[in-house]
């Protein structure tokens, strides 16, 4: 059982640092959507707003997936004090 709350903390520990990735890289891609360029079509426009919301979406199911590993991880004994001593 200690191995199975080890290798929660880590997937949520991998999902949280996934979540904040997309979250960088949409907020990127959103930067460029809204400073003026006048080289961009509006074809590149709806491109950048799409691609920046589908890595906002996706940082968001991540930080969902983190949150419920950090809930499993509270329902056993086991996960409560292997997130004590982290």
């Amino acid at each position: 059982m200690k191995n199975e709350a080890k290798r929660i903390f880590e997937k949520m520990v991998d999902f949280k640092r996934f979540a904040i990735s997309l979250l960088a890289v949409g907020s990127f891609f959103y930067i460029g959507l809204i400073i003026p360029d006048t080289a961009n079509t509006v074809s590149d426009l709806y491109i950048m707003a799409g691609s920046s919301l589908v890595f906002l979406i996706g940082s968001i199911y991540y930080f969902m997936l983190s949150k419920r590993c950090r809930n499993k991880l509270n329902e056993t004994d086991e996960g409560q004090e292997y997130l004590m001593r982290k």
